[in-house]
């Protein structure tokens, strides 16, 4: 009921549109229950028509005891009882479709409506989480939910709300005739409800856990995918493909047999339903049988009252059905619900301020850093000052640390002990979206989108400026294979770039820096995996685009950092060593043994 209610508050801004397919609804149901009333009139007078064909009465309202009578509504020239129940009937039928079908279109647009703010809400959730969490959680369970998840919530806000809405009001307009026809009746055939619906609600918790394990078995299918389509290169290479295949086929073995327990715990109440509606059936026809041979009942009250039965239990065993599948639909919302509590680790503070344009200093003061699933400290009291218009290079072998402490400048992760200040302000204090505006990266791992040249120069920075665009590409060295490309910068460059050499990606991405424009910059080893003609291109361009600014480069090979006026040695999170590339080569330490193994690795190739 948690989940429910909070689904509900998602269609509160369509409140009065809700409302008005509530009313609509009850209408469809009420002529339902008035389409079962005008049984009795068709035996009684259409069928066996009298002598006297003037009209008496036309049907009973059961509840208030009250006769409709046909002068009421027709004029006196038409007064012919096949006549106006024809005519009875059309209008009937007539507002009951109407009201249906402006009720169901009512109901989709409020379901559709409140579950894409739902898809909004959890995108926008996932746009702001760290990087902690996409480290603990795999891309195919987070699309799974973001999508199959949703979709499900999707069809229990939208088909399946107005089906219980149309068959609740249905059921609650005949469940009146039944009872208003003979109560005594009514009661004898309700006897058995509860050993359906008492099963039925048994069933929901049951039905709920076989669907949420269905929905985590889809993300393990997506996540297999998703790997087999990234990594198809490697997956061709190591000839792995009969691998892949088998981890997809037994991903998708544990999701048939999920799915199958799902079918068979959700169509039990259908043939329960119907069992308990033959033998209700049967009973009833006994007892009626008896009290119509003593002349208690009227055979065609009592036919109509079988009919309006009949006609009830429809409706009822469509919701015992969509009982069932509404709890498919929960247990997938519980996984999004869990997806939008996830506490953010990395947030805008109430009181933050804008930062003002950079011009003095960054600091880590005694910074401390361990990551969630790590045993030990990834960054151990590291203090740091980059001065304005500094060129800091960051060395040191893998894991010691280096891509942590830059990632914490633009607080893509978050200091566990000390503080990182620009201009003597801590950057907790900072907004995210003014600190990050001032921040620029160039990664090791060049992401670009499948969109034009132009869109991937000018993300994230508005409408493209084209000449603004023109002028970061030649500065990036870009422009010359750009004007090459079928399309020039209106060019669609494929998924991550996938149409564009190492070095073409890498030029893009200084160009997309360039256009930016920021006063402080980070390069992550942004020249690593490039043929030499390629570094020396993205070497000019990561020239042009240092100039001026404040500049954090992470670097493994000792080559691309010269040009820095100090270099950082990391050793296992912390700073070992501060210095130019002279100093450090006279003191004989680390950066001396690092530059020694990789010229013997030159030499050597």
């Amino acid at each position: 009921m948690k989940d429910v209610l909070r689904l509900a508050k998602y269609s509160r801004r369509y409140w009065h549109l809700m409302a008005l397919s509530v009313v609509l609804m009850a209408i469809m149901g009420a002529m339902t229950a008035a389409r079962t009333l005008l049984i009795k009139p068709v035996l009684n007078r259409v069928l066996q028509p009298s002598g006297d064909d003037t009209p008496q009465k036309l049907f009973t309202i059961p509840v208030l005891h009250r006769d409709i009578f046909l002068e009421q509504f027709f004029p006196p020239s038409i007064h012919n009882i096949f006549t106006i129940f024809a005519i009875s009937m059309l209008a009937v039928f007539l507002i009951r479709g109407l009201c249906d079908y402006l009720g169901d279109y009512l109901t989709n647009y409020v379901g559709f409506s409140a579950v894409t703010d739902l898809r909004n809400q959890v995108f926008d959730k996932l746009l702001r989480h760290g990087a902690g969490f996409f480290a603990a959680t795999s891309t195919g369970q987070v699309m799974s939910s973001v999508m199959s998840d949703i979709e499900r919530v999707q069809t229990a806000c939208s088909d399946m709300l107005a089906d219980i809405l149309r068959q609740s009001f249905s059921a609650l307009g005949l469940l009146i005739v039944v009872v208003g026809t003979d109560w005594k009746l009514a009661l004898f055939s309700m006897a058995l409800f509860p050993f359906v619906l008492v099963p039925t609600a048994k069933l929901g918790s049951r039905i709920r856990k076989s669907s949420r394990r269905t929905q985590d078995a889809v993300g393990d299918l997506n996540q297999i995918l998703q790997e087999a389509i990234s990594g198809q290169q490697v997956v061709k290479a190591f000839g792995a493909e009969k691998y892949e295949g088998k981890r997809f086929r037994a991903a998708a073995s544990r999701l048939l047999k999920t799915n199958l327990r799902k079918v068979l715990l959700q169509g039990i109440p259908s043939p329960l339903i119907e069992m308990m509606g033959a033998v209700t059936f049967v009973g009833l026809l006994w007892f009626g049988r008896e009290e119509i041979k003593a002349g208690v009942l009227d055979s065609n009250d009592f036919m109509s009252f079988l009919l309006a039965l009949l006609f009830l239990f429809e409706p009822v065993k469509r919701l015992t059905n969509l009982y069932s599948i509404f709890q498919q639909a929960m247990g997938a919302s519980e996984k999004v619900f869990a997806y939008l509590d996830q506490p953010e680790e990395i947030l805008t503070r109430p009181g933050a301020r804008e930062m003002a344009p950079f011009h003095e200093s960054v600091v880590f003061d005694h910074v401390s850093f361990r990551y969630p699933t790590a045993t030990g400290l990834q960054l151990d009291d590291v203090s740091l000052e980059i001065r304005a218009g500094e060129i800091v290079a960051l060395v040191g072998s893998s894991g010691a640390g280096k891509t942590t402490l830059a990632g914490m400048l633009p607080r893509f992760l978050e200091a566990g002990n000390g503080a990182v200040k620009v201009d003597g302000r801590d950057v907790r204090e900072l907004t995210l979206e003014s600190l990050r505006r001032q921040i620029s990266l160039v990664a090791q791992e060049t992401f670009l989108f499948n969109d034009s040249v132009t869109n991937n120069i000018a993300y994230g920075n508005g409408k493209p400026d084209p000449a603004r665009v023109e002028e970061a590409a030649r500065a990036a060295h870009a422009h010359e294979f750009i004007a090459e490309m079928p399309e020039g910068y209106a060019t669609v460059i494929g998924d991550r770039g996938v149409k564009l050499s190492g070095g073409q990606r890498q030029r893009l991405a200084i160009a997309r820096a360039l256009y930016r424009n920021t006063p402080i910059l980070i390069l992550d080893e942004a020249t690593s995996h490039l043929d030499t003609e390629s570094e020396m291109l993205v070497q000019k361009a990561l020239g042009n685009l240092m100039t001026g600014r404040t500049v954090v480069v992470i670097a493994h090979r000792i080559s691309t950092i010269r040009r820095a006026d100090k270099i950082v040695v990391m050793d296992q999170g912390r700073i070992a060593e501060t210095g130019t590339h002279d100093e450090l080569m006279t003191q004989g330490g680390i950066y001396h043994r690092l530059h020694e193994l990789q010229n013997v690795d030159w030499t050597e190739e």
